[in-house]
């Protein structure tokens, strides 16, 4: 799809910037421009601009240009910017149903949302959403620990991401929590790892997929960090993070590492994988102990995805 989008970018289409790793092959479709929260200290995904809803006819537009391009071959679609819910909901069943008119083939539609937007919504405007044919929402937990969430302003509460997440299973949606390791820094890597664990037992989600903390230059949690106000949690504690984390969880989910941030390829199905899991992030432990060279490869590989 790459020179299709080339030649999309060559009609005015408005792609979205970001987009989940498990989307790499969805048509990416624009509903909103930015965060309208945007204050996250660790994301500088949407800084550098200011949230707006785009106007139906220019959404309404981009279909028909990825019509013309695409044909039928699409089936599966991407909303963005970060928190498509955040619109009238009937505004968006519109573009559901516009979406599902020109691509009949189209299997799965996802979107991103806040936790705080989608436990304001009413549970049958989110059930119509789901009928109208989003499929799948990408929520960014992060922590479940009050304390983490409030240092990295996420503007939300444990309860709340709970309240979220049951309203989000009942409409019929698949959900996907994000986690951040390492988000807790040195200091509170342990509580963060028991809290998310429990809103994440709380929720059992479809998917959980972790990523490891990166300060992003630009970001308040980057100026903490240059400051030496926030300590990074090193190597051997983020794995001992994520060994806590997948102890804890009593979950029915997929649970993936599909980032590059990560340190381990750790990836199975809850309950039945978890040993398997927790044996491959022991081994990465004691290599650690073994090899005390790999901690700076693995701040390596961190560097190389703030690139």
């Amino acid at each position: 799809m790459a020179v299709g989008r080339l030649r999309l970018k060559t009609r005015g289409y408005d792609f979205p910037p970001w987009r989940p790793p498990s989307e790499a092959w969805s048509l990416l479709l624009r509903v909103t421009r930015g965060c309208p929260w945007n204050k996250c200290t660790f994301c500088e995904m949407y800084k550098t601009m200011s949230f707006e809803r785009r106007p139906l006819e220019e959404i309404l537009g981009d279909i028909e240009a990825a019509r013309q391009w695409y044909g039928q071959e699409v089936r599966w679609v991407f909303i963005g910017d970060s928190d498509s819910l955040v619109v009238r909901p009937s505004f968006l069943v519109e573009v559901l149903r516009a979406l599902y008119r020109a691509f009949p083939h189209l299997e799965r539609v996802t979107s991103y949302a806040r936790a705080k937007t989608l436990r304001k919504r009413r549970l049958e405007d989110l059930k119509e959403l789901r009928r109208a044919g989003l499929t799948r929402l990408h929520v960014g937990l992060e922590s479940g620990d009050r304390e983490v969430l409030e240092a990295i302003s996420k503007g939300v509460t444990p309860e709340e991401v709970i309240e979220a997440g049951h309203k989000a299973k009942e409409a019929g949606f698949e959900l996907s929590l994000y986690v951040i390791l390492g988000i807790g820094g040195k200091e509170r890597w342990r509580q963060h790892a028991s809290g998310t664990a429990r809103v994440l037992n709380q929720v059992d989600p479809h998917f959980i997929r972790v990523r490891t903390l990166v300060p992003r230059p630009g970001t308040p949690l980057y100026e903490q960090w240059q400051r030496g106000d926030f300590v990074m949690a090193e190597p051997e504690e983020i794995l001992q993070e994520e060994e806590r984390l997948v102890e804890d969880l009593e979950v029915t989910s997929h649970f993936l590492s599909d980032h590059i941030s990560n340190y381990l390829p750790v990836e199975g199905k809850l309950p039945e994988d978890k040993e398997r899991m927790l044996s491959m992030i022991r081994g990465g432990l004691e290599a650690l102990r073994k090899d005390p060279s790999l901690k700076e490869r693995y701040r390596q590989k961190a560097y190389l995805a703030s690139l």
